[in-house]
């Protein structure tokens, strides 16, 4: 069974789409998201806007992120959820 499913993502005039997955823990939850090849994990802060958690080491092997882009993601997201 797939598990994953797409967030739509409008950012700099183009429509992207981010493979994604929902990561259950207690009573939180966390959303992973394959930002061109690197896992990133949104979760809610106390006010419930989401916020990106990345492993520094996967950026810096990879490549960079660029956080207007993270942004755009955790926005969308946010317009999903709430």
């Amino acid at each position: 069974m797939d598990d994953s499913f797409e967030i739509p993502v409008l950012y700099k005039g183009q429509d992207l789409h981010f493979t994604s997955r929902l990561l259950v823990s207690g009573y939180t939850h966390k959303i992973e998201v394959d930002v061109n090849g690197t896992p990133v994990q949104f979760e809610p802060d106390e006010e419930r806007n989401y916020r990106a958690i990345v492993d520094a080491e996967k950026v810096i092997s990879t490549h960079k992120i660029d956080a207007a882009l993270l942004k755009a993601i955790a926005q969308a997201i946010e317009s999903i959820v709430k």
